[in-house]
């Protein structure tokens, strides 16, 4: 079951990633923020009940940087830090 859970979570962020590469989603989306967001904490907490620790901290990052542009879209702000 663990390993349905880290491949969903892993899906979330690729297709976020294909989708933004592909140009058929802006990375400055809220869509795209909550893919990441969600895959890349369901990665952190498996990677922590693992102990398995720069996996531990690459998500862990990606999370909270995730994280961080959500908040910023959801307040009317660019999540990439550009000036409207």
């Amino acid at each position: 079951m663990e390993q349905i859970v880290q491949v969903a979570g892993a899906v979330l962020i690729l297709t976020a990633y294909i989708m933004g590469q592909t140009g058929r989603l802006d990375p400055g989306t809220i869509l795209y923020q909550v893919l990441n967001l969600v895959g890349s904490t369901i990665l952190t907490i498996l990677a922590f009940h693992e102990r398995q620790w720069g996996f531990f901290l690459l998500e862990a990052v990606w999370a909270v940087v995730s994280l961080w542009a959500l908040v910023k879209l959801l307040r009317g702000q660019p999540a990439n830090g550009a000036h409207p």
